[in-house]
């Protein structure tokens, strides 16, 4: 229903943002990702307009809006409650763990221990993140391999730090065809992973 919504930040706390549009109240549970993005200063009387994107999750009990300082926050998100047994608290406990970027790494090396570190994540849910999202990256990758060009072969996009930096990105929401034009001209061999994955994204999100 919403996709984003701007507005004055009325209140900020660990896990709660409300924006007032135009006297309006909206409240957005956000991870701390999100509460440590938003604006360092704020005045009571002139609080700062902020934009979070948002999911609206729908249950018997209620509507509850959630909020994400990012469109890539926010495409984890909804990755990670696709997974069986993971509802949106668990998705925004790890999201309070780990950025985006740091995800999108500890799912295509396989880290389940620091995904497990976030509050309420246990070494099976852990194990089933990296199982279920590393499928998904395997049936959406043949969609996707005609339209990689010949700077970019597919045996180079299957290994080493051009291949994690990779799924990492379409663990994120990106097709491979994207991922790879987004690294295609970096020195992959001076770069750490979390660098290639962190200036990848910069680019993607200027397309």
């Amino acid at each position: 229903m919403f996709y984003y919504i701007s507005g004055k930040l009325a209140v900020l706390e660990n896990n709660l943002a409300v924006l007032d549009v135009g006297g309006v109240g909206y409240k957005l549970t956000v991870s701390t990702t999100t509460y440590e993005a938003m604006p360092a200063s704020r005045s009571v009387k002139d609080p700062p307009t902020v934009k979070l994107y948002t999911y609206m999750a729908v249950r018997e009990d209620g509507i509850e809006l959630f909020g994400f300082a990012t469109e890539t926050e926010l495409a984890s998100f909804k990755l990670l409650i696709t997974v069986s047994g993971v509802g949106p608290k668990a998705a925004m406990s790890i999201l309070s763990y780990l950025t985006p970027e740091k995800f999108a790494l500890a799912v295509c090396t396989d880290d389940k221990k620091t995904i497990a570190k976030a509050n309420g994540i246990g070494p099976k849910t852990a194990a089933r993140i990296i199982l279920e999202l590393k499928d998904k990256l395997m049936k959406e990758a043949p969609a996707d391999m005609g339209s990689l060009s010949a700077s970019a072969p597919v045996a180079a996009a299957k290994s080493g730090k051009l291949g994690e930096a990779t799924d990492a990105l379409m663990v994120l929401g990106y097709s491979r065809a994207e991922a790879l034009a987004a690294i295609k001209d970096m020195d992959l061999s001076k770069m750490e992973l979390e660098e290639i994955i962190r200036l990848s994204l910069k680019k993607l999100m200027k397309y």
